[in-house]
């Protein structure tokens, strides 16, 4: 069988690996190269903390445990980690944090309580402020360092095989005795399947196939899908884990600095004029970080970086066959980075067996079917604390 990935972000590449190991001839097309869209600005926080869905739980839970069978896999340097993550609460939100581990407890999803001097052994080089009433540590959970985990994809993927090539797709056309895709410039390719993966793009590529794969689409100021992160590269922390704080996320990430994330500052972040390094909101992540670092009060370098999220409409991931009779496979999801691995397994799976599996049968693309656009909302629950 020959499958024609459309999209290498985390998902298509994690397709286009699995596929490429289980020996099938794989195209892997990209606009601009792998990674360089959604994965490109993302938190990459490996969780199932706040899905209260019950079968979108159960599958960012599969992720999470198929990362760590992969990261055995995969060359390279190590790209996963399963440091754990701290969700501190102050007296605004220690109710809601409460809640949440109440009910993730009833799950038997690893959570506990910790003190403050318990939370600083296991963050490494933090401070955390008198004003937090209340901690809590989720041992299972983790990140991923984005730049790496797509690197060492796309060697696997290219080892075991993969074709790679970077193009702009114009047309997708799904006919009776196959699948062809044509590149601007006239290029053509044509397989037996297409995963469409093209993350925030999967909308307008799916509707130039006569796919309709309703996302959110709109980019303006303090859109949903709009995200902000910092990338701080001093001070150099010795960060050993994911925190949730007020007012601040924050993750280690390569070379020794600091991913952070201020969810409240998106509002006023507008991808076409990006907030400047030295404009108020970079002042504000600044001040933030700062009150959270030990000792005397250093000024962060601070990099800004804009990111678009790739969020379905009603948040959760899409992942099937665009009809019954398509040979179009759409594949997007709002929390790709913990769903990668086992998204890459279960759909190559699909692909190759016709079998369904079970973890992604509520999640098809044909749930749309019939639904009034105006009636479908995004579940906010599935789109919140620390995700983009």
């Amino acid at each position: 069988m020959k499958v024609i990935i459309i999209g290498a972000g985390v998902l298509g590449l994690s397709v286009a690996r699995e596929l490429a190991v289980a020996g099938q001839d794989v195209l892997l097309l990209d606009q601009r190269g792998a990674g360089t869209g959604t994965s490109a600005t993302t938190f990459a926080w490996t969780n199932s903390s706040r899905k209260p869905d019950p079968a979108y739980h159960r599958l960012n839970l599969a992720g999470m445990v198929e990362h760590a069978r992969l990261a055995e896999r995969l060359p390279g340097a190590p790209s996963y980690f399963p440091s754990g993550a701290l969700q501190w609460a102050d007296a605004a939100n220690e109710q809601r944090l409460a809640d949440n581990v109440a009910r993730l407890r009833s799950l038997g999803y690893p959570v506990h309580w910790v003190t403050a001097d318990e939370a600083t052994r296991t963050a490494g080089e933090l401070r955390v402020p008198a004003t937090i009433t209340s901690i809590a540590h989720f041992p299972s959970e983790g990140y991923v360092l984005p730049d790496l985990f797509v690197r060492n994809l796309l060697t696997d993927a290219r080892q075991h095989g993969a074709a790679y090539l970077i193009g702009e797709v114009e047309a997708v056309d799904d006919g009776p005795d196959g699948v062809t895709v044509t590149l601007v410039g006239g290029q053509v390719h044509t397989g037996d399947r297409v995963v469409l993966a093209a993350g925030r793009w999967s909308h307008r590529l799916g509707a130039r196939a006569g796919i309709d794969i309703p996302m959110v689409t709109d980019t303006a100021r303090g859109a949903q899908t709009v995200g902000l992160l910092g990338y701080a590269a001093s001070p150099v922390l010795d960060l050993r884990c994911v925190i949730h704080s007020p007012g601040l996320n924050l993750r280690p990430a390569s070379d020794g600095r600091t991913v952070l994330q201020a969810l409240d500052l998106n509002a006023d972040v507008d991808p076409a004029d990006p907030p400047s390094a030295d404009g108020d909101i970079a002042r504000t992540l600044a001040r933030r970080f700062s009150a959270l670092l030990p000792g005397p009060r250093r000024e962060p370098e601070i990099e800004l970086r804009v990111g678009l999220r790739s969020l379905p409409a009603d948040g959760h991931t899409v992942a099937g066959y665009a009809s019954g009779r398509s040979r179009v496979y759409c594949l997007v999801s709002h929390s790709g980075v913990t769903l990668a691995p086992i998204l890459g397994r279960l759909v190559a799976a699909e692909l190759t067996t016709d079998q369904e599996q079970s973890l992604l049968r509520s999640f098809r693309p044909t749930r749309f079917e019939g639904v009034p656009r105006s009636d479908i909302e995004v579940d906010q629950r599935a789109v919140g604390l620390g995700e983009q």
